[in-house]
């Protein structure tokens, strides 16, 4: 689909997604143009990002968390000049509502969770990657949690998966889980084990207006989007 002058395209990851969305009035008084939000996955399928922007999809901009954001740059996807770091992410836990609250309070506590929980899901995201390849080397416990976990992909949230009863636990970004309806006890992991990710914002090649995406960049990155963001269960940028 084709970009027009007419309406602002944005795709943007799972865990800016609460805040975006908060957002949009003040965005659209801003630019005086009708926000189009193009997809929420970053993650695996048709609908994620990455394969929008390959098969030539336009967007005005794109919010994907920095080793993305990276790789995203170095393909020619999204242009270095005008990036903006809006927001930093962490990692948290949930259950389904009503289930007992787990103990991760500290590493011994979230290693012992793990290995007693009967199933456990993760994200195609970075929150993900870090789980499944960082997280349970460093507890030494890998080899008994990994073939027990499911990665949870295309555009679904491992909530929603864990609010149907699906699986035990589940991990994603702090604010991927915080809207979803039906899970609890969302938790951060303890500090020594918590992975801290730059959220940034930059404009896409296919952008008709990159000054009008300029603007809204520098938007998300002032005060004036920081309570959105740190509502949504990020860290805003001071």
């Amino acid at each position: 689909m084709t970009a027009t002058a007419s309406e602002f395209r944005v795709m943007t990851s799972g865990a800016f997604t609460a805040a975006y969305l908060a957002l949009i009035p003040q965005l659209e008084r801003l630019t005086k143009t009708k926000f189009v939000t193009v997809t929420t996955s970053v993650g695996t399928g048709e609908a994620s990002i990455l394969n929008r922007l390959t098969r030539g999809e336009a967007a005005d901009i794109v919010i994907v968390a920095e080793p993305i954001f990276r790789q995203f740059t170095a393909d020619g996807l999204v242009l270095t000049e005008g990036q903006a770091i809006v927001a930093r992410s962490v990692i948290a836990m949930a259950v389904r509502a009503g289930a007992p609250k787990p103990d991760i309070s500290s590493v011994d506590a979230l290693r012992s969770t793990l290995l007693q929980a009967k199933s456990i899901g993760y994200s195609a995201s970075e929150s993900g990657k870090y789980f499944s390849t960082q997280l349970v080397q460093r507890l030494g416990i890998a080899d008994q949690v990994l073939p027990k976990s499911r990665l949870i992909g295309g555009g679904v949230r491992v909530g929603a998966v864990v609010a149907k009863g699906e699986l035990e636990l589940g991990f994603q970004q702090l604010s991927e889980l915080l809207p979803i309806p039906g899970i609890a006890h969302i938790t951060p992991l303890p500090p020594e084990l918590q992975k801290v990710t730059s959220v940034v914002a930059g404009i896409s090649a296919s952008s008709p207006d990159k000054a009008r995406a300029r603007s809204v960049i520098e938007f998300l990155a002032s005060p004036q989007a920081t309570q959105a963001i740190a509502n949504s269960g990020l860290e805003a940028m001071k």
